[in-house]
């Protein structure tokens, strides 16, 4: 049975979406896997079934700080202190037993595991989620794993050509988020008649508030139309620019089972996906995890975007979401009248997109090589 030691820059147990992936991957098999995770601050991080080290990467972040001293803060930690973080990570996983190293190419930590020693002929998988640029790993860190790993596992077929490009053409697997067959729920039809509740989960960064400013303003203009609307925001801080509007805005920060969320997002109407302009390394290789599980909910989902990121290109094709790609609130408006509009139709091509590329026994075969 394999054994595998599985390093990634947060704990397998708390919201986003690499620990997601991650648990879903590993699902079923928590006997063979030994997570060693990394923590930046002072949250409380929940068990699991899997056993878990988490390290504290110092000096820790805390919600009280201004920009100044947390800039000064991240400086410290992830440059002055990066090696220290690095030496701890390599010393906890010297001490435990693995056959295989899965390591997320993320972060400023992502070399500790690459140690010749601590590798000794052990197989070495990467997973490459977001561009170097993006997660901050850098180019030369990035072409090392590349270029050593036994297996590149990317989340798009857009990262592994890039990947090829920059690095060489070493062959790449596609693993990402999946569900499985009891995940894709039946088809719900937005009915005009009782309330409109659109859902997002996910960390609200400041690059995202334009995005959401241009939805409220066209959630204003319906709710004015007499329909009841509720934003449900799972995960996020709350945002001045949402208060006192025309619909109602709830806030859920509590952790909750991927089960729950799943119950959340079956309720709602609509999922919104947006996307961030300003970052082009991220948008045009990466898959948000949440996409995926979008694609599983009765509702129907609006993506909000540039028109040529990796997601965009693929819920088109699949005419699996009606895409918003301006931010234009009479255009957003206008996306929201066409998914109330079409009833079933974006739901139905979502749940065959999930069925043709996001198979969750198929990529888990594929990961653990069954």
């Amino acid at each position: 049975m394999l054994r595998l030691l599985s390093f990634q820059p947060v704990s397998l147990y708390q919201n986003g979406g690499a620990s997601r992936v991650l648990r879903r991957l590993y699902d079923g098999r928590e006997a063979q896997v030994i997570s060693i995770g990394v923590k930046e601050n002072n949250n409380y991080i929940l068990a699991g079934p899997m056993a878990e080290t988490i390290v504290t990467a110092y000096p820790v972040q805390r919600s009280w700080m201004r920009w100044k001293v947390r800039n000064l803060f991240i400086w410290l930690r992830e440059k002055a202190m990066a090696g220290y973080t690095r030496n701890r990570i390599r010393q906890i996983a010297s001490q435990n037993k693995f056959d295989a190293v899965h390591v997320i190419c993320h972060g400023s930590y992502v070399m500790a595991v690459y140690d010749k020693q601590l590798l000794n002929g052990k197989q070495l998988w990467v997973s490459f989620h977001d561009h170097f640029a993006a997660a901050g790993t850098g180019f030369d860190n990035t072409k090392t794993l590349w270029t050593n790993a036994n297996r590149r596992l990317v989340i798009s077929a857009q990262m592994g050509l890039e990947y090829q490009r920059l690095f060489g053409s070493m062959p790449y697997e596609i693993i990402t988020d999946g569900l499985l067959p009891g995940e894709l729920s039946d088809v719900k039809e937005i009915d005009p008649l009782t309330p409109l509740t659109i859902y997002f989960s996910g960390l609200l960064h400041n690059e995202y508030h334009p995005l959401f400013m241009v939805l409220a303003q066209a959630l204003d203009v319906l709710a004015g139309r007499g329909i009841t609307v509720k934003l449900i925001m799972r995960g996020t801080q709350k945002v001045s620019f949402l208060n006192e509007r025309a619909f109602a805005t709830e806030y859920r920060n509590d952790f909750i089972s991927d089960e729950a969320i799943k119950k959340e997002m079956d309720a709602a109407s609509i999922l919104y996906l947006p996307i961030k302009y300003n970052d082009p390394d991220f948008y045009l290789y990466s898959l948000s995890t949440k996409m995926v599980g979008y694609l599983g909910a009765p509702g129907s989902m609006l993506y909000h975007g540039p028109a040529d990121s990796a997601a965009c290109l693929m819920l088109k094709e699949a005419g699996a979401a009606v895409d918003c790609t301006s931010l234009d609130a009479v255009d957003m408006l206008a996306c929201l009248d066409e998914l109330m509009s079409n009833k079933r139709k974006v739901s139905v091509r979502a749940k065959l997109l999930a069925k043709e590329k996001f198979n969750m026994l198929v990529i888990k075969k594929q990961f653990w090589q069954d």
